[in-house]
């Protein structure tokens, strides 16, 4: 036994802070695990002074760490058909046919106003629309082709509806915006031919420049699919470069074959190493675009379990609706989203601007910090009462986050018993349990394991 661990235990039931700052001078013994590997908190901060770039990140980042969820849309002439986004490659349609449902697609007025008006509802604080997916179209008004909303069925430019809509409901804006494209003669070619790449790499650039000049103030720029060519390929370099200039505020992620300001792991949830920001992007059932068919919905508990796994580790969570043809949100979206949102208005405490959190050991529970508060959210409500073993940690009260309600608990060296609670759920899907702690809540089972006093046989 080492003498940390020593310290720990008995400060816990007899001293205070003084003691408490001696226990965890020194690195933790053991810690809980991820999928067996070792697990130590994120580091906040950086090691040594930061650059002037990185100053400029910080800033840039601020709002974007503080805002957790965020609503992401794929829209395009793939929701004519209601078969998947990726319909017109998996089945194989020749580009002229699929071009012609460009003049099918004839969404109903402004419907963008309902999808705001769904994220600010859902507790979500930015929104990222596809400007031009795979499939070469491109929801915005541009010099470059034909193959657009305000030259089409739709007749009006619906980037610029799609930004007027966050806007109004006070939302940051994103735009993705697909490197791939399935429409353009150079889109296949130019990984051979330096004369298409050229072409079509100007092609392009001249689209994100539009995006970035046409519109205002832009948040996020999400780029996708960067196949089939490389940074160098793509010039990507030089794009970001303009992308700057044009918006010195803007976040870019990492699809463009660089770094960019945020990693983008797709339907995982996976924090990225040493601290870098990240978001997880996910669908609601199993597909980006409208998919009629498509009727495996994430139940409200799974996207705020999620977006509880997403906030532990200071991530992000961009959850997507696919709206049909005509701009409106299939029902069971609305549904889902609007006990989300429910849930957020009550705990929403425990998830925007939440800091890295170790704990994270329980069968029925999950956890995230603030600070000194642990929030422990009870996904599937045991009983009377919860317990947490191996808390490192005094705690000064408890309380039930949505109602303010004071929980009796007790706690020993081994765990924290939380009693005196309702036979069923207080809150609906999960119940979140605030502990105010004298110092950062840390977790240690493999102590309790080894520690905790055994009997003979």
């Amino acid at each position: 036994m080492s003498k940390n661990q020593t310290s720990r235990r008995e400060w816990i039931l007899e001293s205070g802070l003084g003691v408490a700052a001696a226990a965890f001078s020194g690195k933790m013994a053991s810690f809980a695990t991820i999928d067996g590997r070792p697990f130590e908190p994120m580091q906040a901060e950086a090691k040594t002074a930061p650059t002037g770039d990185e100053k400029d990140h910080v800033r840039r980042m601020k709002w974007w760490h503080e805002a957790r969820f965020g609503m992401f849309i794929h829209w395009g002439l793939y929701s004519v058909l209601g078969r998947h986004e990726w319909v017109m490659e998996n089945e194989g349609i020749p580009v002229s046919e699929y071009a012609s449902l460009a003049k099918q697609f004839k969404p109903k007025p402004f419907p963008a106003r309902d999808w705001a008006k769904l994220a600010r509802e859902t507790g979500m604080r930015y929104m990222v629309m596809t400007t031009k997916h795979h499939e070469g179209f491109c929801h915005f008004d541009t010099k470059t082709t034909d193959y657009c909303s305000p030259r089409q069925g739709p007749g009006r430019d619906l980037v610029r509806e799609y930004v007027d809509a966050a806007r109004g409901e006070s939302l940051r804006v994103g735009f993705y915006y697909s490197l791939m494209d399935w429409h353009h003669p150079d889109g296949a070619r130019c990984a051979k031919d330096e004369a298409a790449r050229k072409r079509f790499v100007e092609y392009i650039h001249t689209h994100v420049r539009e995006l970035m000049t046409n519109y205002g103030k832009i948040d996020v720029l999400w780029y996708d699919v960067a196949w089939p060519l490389d940074a160098a390929g793509w010039e990507s370099e030089r794009m970001n470069k303009m992308v700057f200039e044009l918006q010195p505020d803007i976040i870019v992620n990492n699809r463009n074959k660089l770094p960019g300001d945020f990693s983008t792991p797709e339907q995982q949830i996976k924090a990225d190493t040493e601290g870098r920001a990240w978001e997880t992007c996910m669908t609601l059932n199993d597909s980006w675009g409208y998919q009629r068919a498509d009727d495996d919905w994430k139940s409200p508990r799974r996207v705020i379990q999620n977006l509880i796994a997403c906030s532990r580790d200071t991530g992000n969570y961009l959850l997507n609706i696919g709206p049909r043809a005509d701009g409106s949100v299939p029902e069971n979206s609305v549904r889902v989203l609007t006990e989300v949102g429910q849930w957020l208005r009550r705990n929403g405490e425990a998830i925007y601007g939440s800091d890295p959190c170790q704990p994270r050991r329980s069968n029925y529970a999950s956890f995230t910090r603030k600070g000194n508060a642990l929030f422990m959210h009870v996904h599937f409500w045991p009983g009377n009462y919860v317990a947490i073993a191996g808390l490192q940690t005094k705690v000064k009260s408890a309380r039930f986050l949505a109602s303010g309600q004071k929980i009796d608990f007790q706690q020993d060296p081994y765990r924290v018993r939380l009693t005196g609670l309702p036979e069923e759920a207080p809150d609906h899907p999960v119940t979140t349990i605030a502990l105010e702690c004298e110092a950062e809540p840390t977790q240690d089972n493999i102590f309790v394991r080894e520690e905790k006093p055994r009997d003979g046989v």
